[in-house]
């Protein structure tokens, strides 16, 4: 009987793992990306920032967080993507902006899958300790996703 019990009380608590929004599973601690406009990002000149984020990702692993955004330049070509940290006066946000390098010669417009470029970065638990949000930017919008 208390074998039965056990198994019941292991099967609703796994039940519960597979619940879209469930706070038990380990894999919704970052909900889906919110998007903000924005009116200018602050940019490095040597380095430009992408025109738009598409979407964005926070992937919980062993040790830490694989960051994932997709931004969207105004033509194609831009290659070289990165996420590089910027700092921000709220500790509890991790702000990354979506850097990104122009192509060496002039390109078509293309469609807009023809021209998104993929960017990632992995953060440990240790970089991550105290951050409840994390956010990427281009020079339009903002995405970002929080711990749930």
């Amino acid at each position: 009987m208390f074998a039965r019990i056990t198994a019941v009380m292991a099967l609703t608590a796994l039940a519960g793992c597979g619940l879209g929004e469930s706070r038990v599973n380990p894999l919704n601690w970052f909900g889906s990306d919110r998007e903000e406009r924005i009116e200018a990002a602050r940019t490095d000149p040597g380095r430009p920032v992408v025109q738009q984020v598409v979407s964005l990702k926070a992937e919980p692993t062993p040790g830490g967080v694989i960051v994932s955004a997709v931004g969207l330049p105004p033509t194609q070509g831009f290659w070289e993507a990165e996420l590089a940290r910027i700092p921000t006066e709220d500790a509890g946000v991790m702000l990354l902006q979506f850097n990104i390098s122009p192509p060496l010669t002039p390109e078509p417009v293309g469609t807009q899958p023809s021209r998104e470029v993929l960017a990632g970065a992995f953060f440990t638990t240790q970089e991550l300790a105290g951050v409840r949000t994390i956010a990427v930017q281009g020079q339009t919008n903002r995405r970002s996703v929080s711990r749930q």
